[in-house]
């Protein structure tokens, strides 16, 4: 194999080892190189990623070699992650965001009596989200799990509290928290535009 090559590999070797990265050892074995051969290949990567005008750039890290953005460019990543994360949620987890952002701490049993409907998926996708977070067990049988909102969550709303949501009258049913989850999101769909 020629240079060009062991290089064209080892760029596809990190690029698919994703956020984890790839070991100089793996990356050795792999390719069947000496350890100076394979400090070589990445310095030639690394030059040619940072000689070049590309958004990408090679970093090491705790042992690993991985891919990451260039630090310049931030802001628009900013830009992009704001524009896409809300509206991937669906309406039943925009709605269990709402009632949880209200209501917290609150079980998922709770969330479906007041949805009126299964709540497992949009409670999953609102934690991968990190945007709830478990926060507790309720006393009582079985010890269900408590859920509250994160700091991810006013982050990203950009509240600096939850004082700081739009109030909800002192009586409430299932209508007004539709009502009011609604109001709430239309305020952040404003702010995004």
């Amino acid at each position: 194999m020629d240079l060009s090559e062991i290089k064209a590999i080892t760029e596809g070797l990190i690029f698919v080892s994703g956020d984890d990265g790839i070991t100089k050892r793996e990356l050795q074995k792999m390719l069947d190189l000496d350890k100076d051969m394979l400090e070589h290949v990445l310095n030639e990567l690394k030059f040619d990623y940072e000689s070049s005008s590309r958004g990408m750039m090679i970093i090491e890290s705790k042992g690993a070699v991985f891919f990451t953005t260039k630090p310049e460019h931030s802001e628009y990543y900013a830009k992009l992650t704001e524009t896409k994360s809300i509206s991937k949620l669906s309406q039943a987890a925009l709605e269990t965001l709402a009632i949880i952002a209200y209501l917290q701490p609150i079980t998922r049993t709770e969330i479906e009596q007041i949805r009126g409907v299964k709540s497992e998926r949009p409670v999953q996708t609102l934690i991968a989200r990190a945007l709830i977070e478990e926060v507790g067990r309720k006393e009582g049988i079985g010890r269900p799990i408590l859920f509250g909102t994160t700091l991810e969550f006013l982050t990203y709303f950009g509240l600096k509290s939850l004082e700081d949501l739009p109030p909800l009258p002192d009586e409430i049913d299932e209508m007004d928290v539709e009502q009011e989850a609604d109001l709430f999101f239309d305020r952040f769909q404003e702010l995004e535009n």
